[in-house]
Order: structure tokens, then C-alpha cells, then sequence
């Protein structure tokens, strides 16, 4: 009797249905999980056009900038923004970079999408001009012109002009720019010319260390001015060769002032100067609109598509409407374990996906149906349905996945949401029909002998 228990409990059929009653309960628990996280670090991450928010575009003064080192400075730009913006905690962000004109020879324009801001002097704000730092020489015969509130003695002690910006004739480039800085961190003053008063200390990296060095190495005796977006904040005088690549800026600063400049320095000296061209704030209640007719739509069509197959293929239908359950849930969770930015685009490529998903099961289904018309018993037909049907359900979804990967490639950010979503779609609806439809058609132990296989045979696809 234990040796028939034993081998009855190893029969393919045994694990089959194990494996099919696993699945419904793994997707009982992603079904839970899904629904009771929507809100805080799991909730589904929506976009601009779903949450609402604001779309910024800048336009970037590349004229200045080598040609061959624009494509450069726009991707140095683009990163100095991202971390800028997401300093503020701003949810999912998207900054990117674009040329204008049929040819790709236009401006170059810089785009900021910030979901959930709709105050649109707050986004701008929140980005605010990034200070572009930049150290220049002045020339000679230049020094008595500048206007500074203190007698200036050291590399270290600096000045302020009574004037927000300076004749750009007295000085000469240098090359030292914010964009070789390494840190920056807020000091008090411990020489005579700023003592006890705030300043701002600049590390620069190694190459900034280097050019640093040349320069007051070449230059001692000479003011090295020091401009804040186009602003002389300081002239200091070069007294000593200095190698350890830090520079101390000091002046009318308040603690508030320093520190706000040092958090600026941080987050990175914009290498390309911007200009705000434009702006457009999509309302909350615009966004739950589309939100809500994406929904609605979806679920409509999930239902019209589920009434179809069960009155259709009958037991075959209702096999096929379970994984697609199952296969929803599982693409719900991916969103937030990835997690997902959620657009309108994306929304549809979920419920194209969707679409290809009942494609494969119908595939399937008539497959079968070609078996049982050929006089196969019901196990068999199953078998040879699945069998038959995955080459075809293969090469479509494989062209599918080629495609939302050329789109992701090469798309703008709207088109890569779509994408995104659309491929990791087709890629889990091919495996849920494979795998999961199959178990559950086989794990029910349809025999052609049997009531619900005469059913099968006479009623859902004879």
C-alpha cells in the first residue's frame, strides 16, 4: 500500500496540480500585495500626464562651446539638473536634452518634467540658476578699476563689487570653471580680512588641482577675479603657488547666503548657461481624468474580451481569463518592484500587451480545437495544442520585443514609457500563456471519457 501511495504521488498529474494550486496562491498574494500598498514607498509611480505637473523648457547657450564639445556639455548639463532637481525630492523626474529644426541644427533646448509640482514659480525655483562659477585673471592696468569694499592682501581674503556685473574687457579665461569642482563646504573666516566671517571653500578635482596650480604658480602677484553667474563676488590676490587645489571665497556673505552657495556648488556649476523659454502646468484633475478613462478603458475591454473567450472556448476560455489575471497582477507588481513611471502611452502599451495576451491563448485554443477535430483525446490535444501553437506565439512576440526595444533605443521619453511597458508585457503574457494556461488545462485531468472532457470535446471546441 506505501509503495502505490508513493508512486501515485510521483505521477506527473500529482505535480501538476501542486503546481497549479501554488500558482493561484502566489497570485492571491500578489493580488494582496498589489492592493494594499497604495500609498508610500511601493505605491504605482505615475507620470506628468497622470499626476499632473510641470514641463519646463530651457534653451542652452552653446555658442561659447567648442563644437566638438557640445554633445558633451549637454549630457554634463542634463546630469548637474537631474541632481539639482532630485535633491528637492521631487517624484521621477524627467530631464533631457533635444535640438531643434528638421535637421537636428537648431537650438539646443533642455526639458524638465516635474511630476506632482503645479506651481510653476515653485518648479522654477526648485531649479533655480544653478550658479555658473568661473575664475578669471584680470589684466594689467585693470586692477585700480575694480570697485572693492576692502583692501585685498591675501589669495585667501576677497571682495565685493558695488556693481552686479563687471566689464568683461579686464579680464582674461582662464578655463577654471564650477565644473571642476569636487566639493564645496561652508567655513568662517580665520584670517584678518574674514575673520569669524562665513566663506565658502572649493575643492577642485584632479584636473581642476592641476590647472589651479598653473595658474597661480604662473600668475603670483595677480588678481584672480572669481565670477558667480557673470557676477564679480571677489578679486583676490595671488601671494603663493598653490597645489593643494582649494580656493577660499569670502565677502558679504550671511551664513544662510554661504550655505545656500555652498548647496548650489554641490549639486553642480551649470557647464552651459539657460535661458527659461517656456512653460506648461497640467492640472491634478486633468491628470486623474486620463488616469481614470486609461483604467476604465482597460477594464472594459478585459471584460468584453473574458465574455468572449468563456462563451467561445468555453473551459479553454475560462483557463485563458484566469491567466490573465494572473498575468495583470504580476505586471502590476513589476511596476512598483521596478518600479514603472506610469504615462497615458504607458497605460496603452499595458493593455496592447494585454491584447497579445488573449491572442496567444486563442492561438492555443484553436490549435486544439485542430487536435479533437483529428480524433485526439482531450490530455493529448492539450498537449499537442500548446505544442503546436508555441512556435507562432515565439516569432510574434519575439518581433514585438524587437520592436519596443528599437523604440526604447532610439524614442523620446514619451515613446520610451510606451516601450517600456509594452515589451515587459509581451515578455511575461508569452510566459503566462506557455506556462500558466497549460498547467491549468492539464493539473483539471481532462480525459476524453470523462464528463467534463465530453463537454470539452462536444461544447467548448468540437
Amino acid at each position: 500500500m506505501l509503495k502505490g501511495l508513493l508512486f501515485d504521488t510521483l505521477q506527473p498529474m500529482f505535480w501538476l496540480r501542486y503546481g497549479a494550486v501554488a500558482i493561484l496562491l502566489t497570485s492571491g498574494l500578489l493580488g494582496f500585495f498589489a492592493y494594499k500598498t497604495q500609498t508610500g514607498n511601493w505605491a504605482f509611480k505615475l507620470g506628468l500626464d497622470l499626476s499632473g505637473g510641470t514641463h519646463l523648457v530651457y534653451s542652452a547657450d552653446t555658442s561659447k562651446i567648442d563644437s566638438a564639445e557640445v554633445a558633451d556639455s549637454l549630457v554634463a548639463l542634463q546630469a548637474v539638473i537631474e541632481r539639482r532637481v532630485n535633491a528637492f525630492g521631487v517624484g521621477e523626474p524627467l530631464v533631457q536634452t533635444q535640438q531643434g529644426g528638421a535637421l537636428g541644427q537648431g537650438e539646443h533646448r533642455l526639458i524638465v518634467e516635474l511630476p506632482g509640482i503645479t506651481d510653476v514659480n515653485q518648479a522654477v525655483k526648485m531649479i533655480g540658476a544653478t550658479p555658473t562659477l568661473e575664475f578669471k585673471l584680470v589684466k594689467d592696468g585693470f586692477e585700480n578699476n575694480l570697485t572693492l569694499p576692502t583692501q585685498l592682501g591675501s589669495t585667501t581674503s576677497t571682495g565685493s563689487t558695488s556693481s552686479p556685473q563687471a566689464n568683461q574687457e579686464a579680464f582674461s579665461d582662464t578655463g577654471l570653471t564650477g565644473a571642476l569642482l569636487s566639493r564645496a563646504a561652508l567655513e568662517f573666516g580665520n584670517n584678518q580680512l574674514a575673520l569669524g566671517q562665513p566663506t565658502v571653500r572649493v575643492d577642485f578635482n584632479a584636473e581642476g588641482t592641476k590647472l589651479f596650480a598653473d595658474i597661480t604658480g604662473a600668475n603670483v602677484g595677480k588678481q584672480l577675479a572669481i565670477f558667480l553667474d557673470g557676477a564679480l563676488i571677489s578679486a583676490p590676490v595671488i601671494q603663493d603657488h598653490i597645489t593643494n587645489g582649494i580656493a577660499i571665497i569670502s565677502g558679504n556673505f550671511t551664513a544662510e547666503s554661504a550655505k545656500e552657495l555652498v548647496r548650489n556648488l554641490n549639486l553642480g556649476a551649470l557647464p552651459v548657461p539657460i535661458t527659461l523659454a517656456s512653460t506648461q502646468t497640467i492640472g491634478a484633475t486633468l491628470g486623474d481624468e486620463a488616469l481614470n478613462a486609461g483604467v476604465t478603458a482597460g477594464v472594459i475591454g478585459f471584460f468584453v474580451l473574458a465574455l468572449f473567450l468563456i462563451l467561445w472556448y468555453r473551459l479553454p476560455g475560462v483557463v485563458a481569463v484566469a491567466s490573465l489575471i494572473i498575468y495583470i497582477l504580476v505586471m502590476l507588481v513589476l511596476f512598483k518592484f521596478i518600479p514603472v513611471v506610469l504615462t497615458a502611452a504607458g497605460i496603452a502599451g499595458f493593455i496592447l500587451s494585454v491584447g497579445l495576451a488573449v491572442d496567444a491563448n486563442i492561438l492555443i485554443a484553436e490549435r486544439m480545437k485542430e487536435e479533437f477535430a483529428a480524433g485526439a483525446k482531450a490530455e493529448h490535444a492539450i498537449r499537442e495544442g500548446f505544442k503546436r501553437a508555441w512556435l507562432a506565439i515565439r516569432d510574434s512576440n519575439i518581433t514585438h520585443i524587437i520592436a519596443a526595444i528599437i523604440l526604447f533605443w532610439f524614442g523620446t521619453s514619451l515613446i520610451k514609457g510606451f516601450a517600456l511597458v509594452f515589451g515587459l508585457g509581451v515578455f511575461i503574457s508569452m510566459l503566462s500563456a506557455i506556462t500558466i494556461s497549460r498547467t491549468f488545462l492539464l493539473a483539471l485531468g481532462v480525459k476524453t471519457e470523462s464528463p467534463l472532457g465530453r463537454f470539452l470535446m462536444h461544447n467548448g471546441l468540437k
